[in-house]
């Protein structure tokens, strides 16, 4: 009753006719962001989070900053599949899933009832993750609450050691993206000696790389010019979204009851471990096609193969946010930049954040239900019109994005350096792309380097250098232990395959 009574206070903040619009007005960004590829939910919330400051200065603007930034992210997770059914070109990694069966449906002159199929999954899979931060977070952070240093670096290791053992590609470049995130994150002034640590003479490094310049040049910059590389052109087929369509389509959904749950429970599982959207949308399209009675027919175009991936990104990417919430640690890029988000506002994400500021966080949980309403009705009544920007010349647009990051960047100290800096971050990023290393790693380290180093040095300090404090009660035991299984787990499965080869040709 507790968690219900904090959520009607939490409606009460987010229904204002401010906030109403924001949602309006962040929904449709973001679905235009989801629809062009080389954007996507983290690059649009890093550009256009120093529009925020001023907002956040004012009483209660927090909440409306980040009702703003949250429901940019839902937008585009919603248009992502825009672009993949239409053109098959998927808006966002996590639709890649997407274009095996709605594209087909497009061809076939179903893209109507594949959009619907894709937005209607995509709000019940959100729908699942909310009511789970609703009920769970609070407990999670009232457990939390007996977090001191060794857990919170616990924590902070479990979370770098599950992009390592999760990590689809080459662990080895997991491991070195990791790796530039924390030097980047050590530059600056040692927080416990006063020390000053890889500035290289820089007076502009005393404080840092801000994470703001660093996100904007290596999302919005680097993902340009790797597009203007690739020259993309968009061809597709038109969509036409009426009533009898979606009532239709509506009608036909129920049959796949147990795909949609089967992909929430995916979906949030990934997003709370991290594994993230992307990996939950294969991995549910994956299971629906081995466990369907027309599981041959996938990829030929089935509703069911755009319900299993649409259902699991929706919830892996709302369900991140439960750990940023409740510990401070992001579950996502997009997460790790709305975190960023809330320290330059000066709030402090964890469990104290239920307590000192608690209709910021029952005001952001209610912005999700009424967020993914807004978007859902956006995305159905507003299909033609975002399929239609596809049409306008990619040259004209890459500019435009590119003058957006610049502004950003300059906006934050009002200093042509950090633009500079963003240059240099997007070429980095641009590489990073090229030579196909993960930026989530990156971007994750960056966030909470300095984080997990201050805690780290605690937990030394408290116990005079003794490491076996990560280990001294049950609690910390069993994180550090449940970290460095993942964080080794590509090494022993590596050395479980030597063995099983060495066993099958003695056989």
């Amino acid at each position: 009753m507790h968690e219900i009574q904090s959520l009607m206070a939490g409606f009460a903040v987010a229904m204002s006719w401010f906030n109403l619009a924001l949602m309006l007005a962040g929904v449709s960004l973001g679905v235009l962001i989801g629809v062009l590829p080389g954007l996507g939910g983290a690059n649009g919330v890093a550009i256009l989070l120093p529009l925020t400051f001023t907002m956040a200065q004012q009483p209660g603007g927090t909440t409306s900053a980040i009702i703003l930034l949250s429901c940019i992210y839902w937008g585009a997770l919603f248009g992502g599949a825009i672009t993949s059914i239409l053109f098959n070109i998927p808006g966002e990694p996590w639709s890649v899933a997407t274009t095996f069966d709605g594209y087909p449906l497009a061809q076939k002159g179903r893209a109507g009832a594949a959009l619907t199929a894709a937005f209607t999954s995509s709000f019940v899979g959100a729908l699942v993750a909310v009511i789970l931060i609703t009920f769970v977070s609070p407990i999670i952070a009232r457990f939390a609450l007996r977090f001191g240093p060794p857990e919170f670096f616990s924590v902070y290791l479990l979370t770098f050691s599950a992009f390592v053992g999760m990590a689809r590609g080459s662990p080895f470049k997991t491991i070195t993206a990791m790796m530039t995130g924390f030097a980047l994150a050590a530059v600056g002034i040692d927080t416990v000696t006063g020390q000053l640590r890889l500035t290289f003479g820089f007076e502009s490094l005393l404080a840092g790389f801000d994470f703001l310049i660093a996100v904007i040049g290596l999302f919005g910059i680097g993902e340009i010019l790797l597009t203007i590389e690739e020259g993309l052109e968009f061809k597709g087929t038109n969509a036409k979204l009426n009533m009898k369509v979606v009532i239709e389509t509506w009608k036909e959904l129920p049959r796949y009851w147990k795909t949609s749950l089967r992909a929430s429970f995916v979906g949030c599982m990934m997003g709370i471990v991290p594994g993230g959207a992307t990996p939950a949308s294969f991995m549910s399209y994956g299971l629906a096609k081995k466990l369907s009675r027309d599981g041959e027919k996938f990829g030929t175009g089935v509703v069911e193969g755009v319900v299993a991936p649409e259902t699991a990104a929706h919830a892996a990417g709302t369900s991140a946010l439960l750990p940023m919430i409740t510990l401070g640690v992001p579950g996502s890029p997009t997460a790790a930049v709305l975190l960023g988000g809330l320290l330059i506002w000066g709030l402090q994400p964890g469990p104290l954040l239920f307590t000192e500021k608690a209709d910021f966080v029952w005001g952001l949980i209610a912005s999700m239900y009424l967020g993914n309403i807004v978007g859902l009705i956006v995305v159905l009544t507003c299909v033609p019109l975002f399929a239609s920007i596809l049409r306008i010349p990619f040259a004209i647009i890459a500019p435009v994005i590119l003058v957006i990051c610049a502004i950003g960047a300059y906006t934050v100290h009002n200093s042509m350096f950090d633009v500079w800096l963003m240059v240099v971050f997007g070429i980095l990023g641009y590489v990073f792309k090229k030579l196909d290393y993960p930026m989530a790693p990156l971007v994750l380290a960056l966030v909470l380097g300095d984080r997990a180093e201050d805690s780290f040095r605690q937990a030394m300090l408290g116990s005079q250098g003794d490491m076996r404090i990560f280990f001294d009660n049950g609690l910390v035991g069993t994180i550090t232990g449940a970290a460095l299984l993942l964080l080794f787990s590509p090494l022993i499965s590596r050395a479980l395959a030597i063995v099983r080869g060495r066993g099958g040709r003695s056989g």
